[in-house]
């Protein structure tokens, strides 16, 4: 007879693709005959990822009582409960927990499981979010309030936007970063593509947001990041409005770091791929940013 086992196709075994379907009936089936219900591989890594992705709390309860291994890795989420997560599904996230999921367990693109779900420290690293606070701003207040209650940390770092709060500056939601501040996010955190949550607000041309984060103590020197600082980011974005704005917070305008700075400069230690607010202007042929920057003191030989 056919192997219920053979692997091969988008979901790489007949279990995950009459979970994908919905095809709780071939699932029965399939587990009478003997399939592994633990089988990896496919586009959702084994069976059960496939049935949280799907919302499928029927066949997930089948799966789970034919001894689905709820701590599996692989697939596109990385792991059930960060299927779960992603699917913003309470309900399911729950069930997993009871089931014994590791809520700390790395894996797949959103990188563990307190980016949405309850429970997890908060700390661990992995993924494109990295952290549960960061992909869990998207608007929901009230569950990232259940995060921060299990012991998220609103400053612990990982993924693109380094925290929550820089998640939360890319998003351009001041609800959220009020929100952030409010327990306990650092405004001058360290990490991710941007380096801060200024840097990032600049980057993004926000200017009520820049204000609002310089408002609550944001370090207008501070380094690192792609642009090595703030003021950088603003030339390179063009914005003269947050240009003079930074400048009028005392930012320093003949700081040196990245791409343009001078031969001394030390690029790594800086973080920047642009190097002083004047060469990147005049690099950009921004002749409006250079008169400011001159006018703020630029030194034309640095």
């Amino acid at each position: 007879g056919a192997d219920v086992n053979a692997q091969g196709g988008e979901y790489s075994n007949a279990l995950q693709a009459a979970v994908a379907r919905g095809y709780e009936g071939i699932v029965n089936v399939l587990l009478q005959k003997g399939v592994d219900v633990n089988a990896q591989g496919g586009k959702y890594g084994n069976a059960l990822q496939a049935a949280v992705a799907k919302r499928n709390e029927g066949i997930m309860s089948v799966l789970l009582e034919k001894g689905a291994d709820v701590n599996v890795q692989g697939g596109k989420y990385g792991n059930a409960l960060l299927a779960a997560v992603a699917a913003e599904n309470e309900g399911i996230v729950n069930v997993l927990l009871e089931k014994g999921a590791d809520v700390n367990a790395q894996g797949g693109f959103y990188g563990n499981a307190l980016q949405t779900a309850e429970g997890a420290d908060g700390n661990a690293q992995g993924g494109f979010y990295g952290i549960a606070l960061g992909a869990a701003v998207t608007g929901n207040e009230s569950l990232m309030n259940v995060l921060l209650e299990k012991g998220a940390n609103a400053n612990a770092q990982g993924g693109f936007y380094g925290n929550a709060l820089q998640a939360a500056v890319a998003r351009r939601n001041k609800g959220l970063m009020n929100f952030l501040l409010e327990k306990g996010a650092d405004v001058n955190a360290q990490g991710g593509f941007y380096g801060n949550a200024l840097q990032a607000a600049v980057a993004r041309g926000n200017e009520g947001i820049v204000n609002f984060l310089l408002e609550k103590g944001a370090d207008v020197n501070a380094q690192g990041g792609f642009y090595g600082n703030a003021l950088l980011a603003a030339v390179v974005v063009e914005h003269e409005g947050i240009v003079n704005v930074l400048l009028e917070k005392g930012a320093d305008v003949n700081v040196q770091c990245g791409f343009y700075g001078n031969k001394g400069a030390d690029v790594n230690a800086q973080g920047g791929f642009y190097g002083n607010a004047l060469q990147t202007a005049i690099a950009a042929e921004n002749e409006g940013v250079v008169t400011t920057l001159l006018v703020k003191g630029a030194d034309v030989n640095a």
